[in-house]
């Protein structure tokens, strides 16, 4: 549980709206930093929006969850999801494969990366993502706020394709006009290039936890998905290349 006074904080915030939207989580941190903001928040969360009368709730976790999952990231979203189980709360779970936009910090790193870098040695070459647009996650959580049958189920969400890790970067480096050469490193020299990152100083471009995340694929599993809220997801190549060709004009 949070300390009182950010519990005040919580009822103070949650006490004017009708519903909450939980997008709050990290990608990068310790066990005991993962606990805090992604099972000690969401426990919070759920107490005062029960102690208010606001049970609505949309928490947004992750694709790849589960007790066995193999990293602390997907660990602590799990146990983030059972806090949403207590009486009162009227919750539903949006589980995301990695998602992309504008202004996101995945295609956008990559096109970064591959502008300066004249060959790209990466991690986890071989991970499977399921990649979706931002604004069909942004249409899910519309849908669910909107819909009462959607209270008490768990969506993914997902986009129309599966991709290697490295078929996303070389499309990347298409449509940003910085084409590279990539080299897969085999999962002990990523493990050691992730530790390296980790030690750089700011936020790590990955971590060996990320690495451990992408271990367990990325992609739809078989539960209801944006289909089943009436949306129909768009393609990864009819949206990216519009912001990613921006990094190719300078």
């Amino acid at each position: 549980m949070l300390s009182y006074q950010r519990d005040r904080t919580l009822v103070d915030l949650v006490r004017r709206h009708d519903a909450v939207v939980n997008l709050v989580a990290i990608l990068h941190g310790n066990a005991a930093m993962f606990e805090r903001i992604h099972v000690g928040l969401v426990e919070s969360l759920a107490h005062v929006c029960k102690l208010t009368g606001k049970p609505r709730v949309i928490h947004v976790s992750a694709l790849g969850v589960g007790s066995d999952a193999p990293s602390l990231y997907l660990r602590s979203k799990t146990r983030g999801e059972a806090c949403l189980n207590m009486g009162g709360i009227d919750a539903t779970v949006l589980r995301p494969s990695v998602i992309y936009g504008e202004s996101d910090r995945f295609l956008n790193l990559f096109a970064t990366l591959l502008r300066f870098a004249p060959v790209l040695p990466l991690a986890g070459a071989h991970a499977l993502f399921q990649p979706v647009w931002v604004e069909d996650v942004a249409a899910g959580i519309v849908r669910c706020l909107r819909s009462p049958q959607s209270i008490g189920r768990t969506y993914e969400c997902v986009g129309p394709t599966v991709y290697e890790l490295i078929e996303l970067i070389r499309l990347t480096g298409k449509w940003s006009g910085h084409r590279r050469p990539i080299v897969p490193l085999p999962r002990t020299l990523g493990r050691w290039q992730a530790l390296l990152l980790e030690m750089l100083p700011g936020g790590p471009l990955m971590s060996r936890d990320n690495l451990d995340s992408m271990l367990k694929a990325n992609v739809a599993s078989g539960l209801p998905n944006l289909s089943d809220l009436g949306i129909a997801t768009s393609a990864l190549d009819s949206v990216a290349p519009r912001y990613l060709s921006s990094q190719g004009q300078s």
